[in-house]
């Protein structure tokens, strides 16, 4: 499926220059959404993925919906404050400025084999700091999926060699 036709671009937002890839007129499309988490479902069981992990908040939307199409657990990495429970963070820079996520002490066990599903790779920041968190509580990031990958960023050079799966490149 071409699932580029179904992602709205906005110029100048939210900075002059910028070309938003906005999501949410896939999202909105039932059986385009389920056929991408689907195809990014097929990815994670070629890892072997015992666990999903998706970064606030788009990652949610990804991540989410994957987990349970997999029939796995999903581990949310919150912006820092969030979470009510003990938890660990790391700060990062973002395309647009700086941030911070944290995620439970007790939502990766050790040697657990992590997928990470976010909407997009840009930069690379977010998931490099979301790949920290899960090594950090003994976590084996064994891939990344993405529904976007912005390759003119490099994001692809923060993850490493692990293998990533975008739908939809730009």
């Amino acid at each position: 499926m071409d699932f580029k036709q179904y992602i709205r671009v906005i110029p100048d937002y939210p900075q002059p220059g910028i070309r938003f890839k906005d999501i949410t007129t896939l999202l909105k499309d039932g059986p385009a959404y389920r056929a991408a988490i689907q195809e990014l479902a097929v990815f994670a069981r070629e890892v072997q993925a015992e666990v999903i992990a998706g970064p606030e908040a788009r990652g949610f939307v990804v991540g989410a919906p994957l987990s349970y199409e997999m029939g796995i657990g999903f581990v949310p990495v919150r912006k820092s404050g969030k979470l009510p429970y003990e938890s660990i963070k790391a700060d990062y820079d973002l395309e647009y400025g700086k941030d911070a996520l944290a995620v439970h002490v007790d939502a990766i066990q050790p040697g657990q084999r992590v997928l990470i599903a976010d909407d997009l790779l840009a930069t690379g920041g977010t998931i490099e700091t979301t790949i920290n968190l899960i090594e950090q509580l003994g976590g084996k990031v064994v891939g990344a999926a993405f529904l976007i990958e912005l390759s003119y960023l490099d994001g692809r050079q923060k993850i490493g060699d692990m293998p990533i799966k975008s739908l939809i490149q730009y």
